[in-house]
């Protein structure tokens, strides 16, 4: 297994560092989730820091062994103002990581599509109704200290519910004078790219480990996608993730790396528990 660039108490001495120091940073925790610490506020993006679906399918004949190490228990972390929850894979929408993050953080609000509002509290518990921000793709929410818009994902396609809300989404957030893009789980798509544009992102957290049907599960970006996408869209960087996570579902990130180079798209790889001021 992996080691950690830093985890436990290095990471929260590295976030309460940057707390004092007032500064913007970003971590990446694994698989799809992002801290992000800003002197205005901070945002967990799609966070998933338990062994739930390593111990839920150890038994299968789809193992989800972990390559890399967990980098902290979600309740050691606070803070917390935004919790993102794109979609209702546990990958992004983890009991097992949440509840103990709710406990921890009782002001803090889980963003997510209004389409999932039943699936999320039959999986947390009705209690935890008043803490729920629901979007639509195309929709914006003003909370303290930054805006949030609601972006379309295919995953593998634009699912919707009955009342045509997206069951598939990323976040655009705007926070301390800084534009951040989490794109969920998501294959390119009609409109994603123009969607994006006006915003321009600053940072934009992309997935790179590809869609491949022998997997059994539904698919994402490749990386030469993701470099692409970026580029389209004007990412200031473009930082991948979903990968480094299960050994069936990874990618090697040489391949978005080389097509950033190619395309002239700035880029930063990160280890686990790895963070860079943004």
């Amino acid at each position: 297994m992996k080691q950690a660039f830093q985890n436990d108490d290095a990471l929260l001495a590295d976030i309460e560092q940057t707390r004092t120091d007032e500064k913007t940073k970003i971590w990446w925790l694994g698989q799809s989730g992002f801290l992000v610490v800003t002197p205005k506020g901070t945002i967990l993006f799609d966070p998933y820091l338990s062994d739930s679906l390593s111990k839920k399918y150890a038994d299968t004949d789809k193992p989800h062994v972990r390559v890399t190490e967990q980098v902290i228990a979600p309740g050691r972390l606070t803070g917390i103002d935004i919790i993102t929850s794109s979609h209702n894979h546990t990958d992004h929408l983890d009991a097992d990581t949440l509840l103990p993050l709710f406990q921890a953080n009782p002001r803090a609000k889980l963003v997510c599509p209004r389409a999932n509002r039943d699936f999320i509290l039959k999986r947390l518990g009705d209690e935890f109704a008043d803490r729920l921000v629901e979007m639509n793709a195309g929709e914006a929410s003003d909370l303290p200290g930054m805006t949030i818009h609601g972006i379309t994902a295919a995953h593998n396609s634009l699912e919707r519910d009955e009342a045509g809300n997206c069951k598939f989404m990323g976040f655009v957030v705007e926070l301390a004078g800084k534009t951040f893009y989490h794109s969920g789980d998501t294959l390119l798509h009609d409109g994603l790219a123009e969607s994006l544009k006006p915003f321009a992102p600053d940072v934009a957290f992309l997935p790179i480990n590809g869609n491949k049907p022998e997997r059994r599960v539904a698919g994402n970006l490749n990386g030469v996608e993701a470099a692409d996408l970026a580029k389209e869209i004007g990412a200031g960087i473009v930082v991948p993730h979903h990968f480094d996570m299960f050994e069936f579902n990874t990618a090697d990130p040489s391949e978005f790396e080389n097509a950033c180079r190619k395309n002239g798209q700035a880029y930063r790889t990160l280890r686990n528990g790895e963070g860079f001021v943004g």
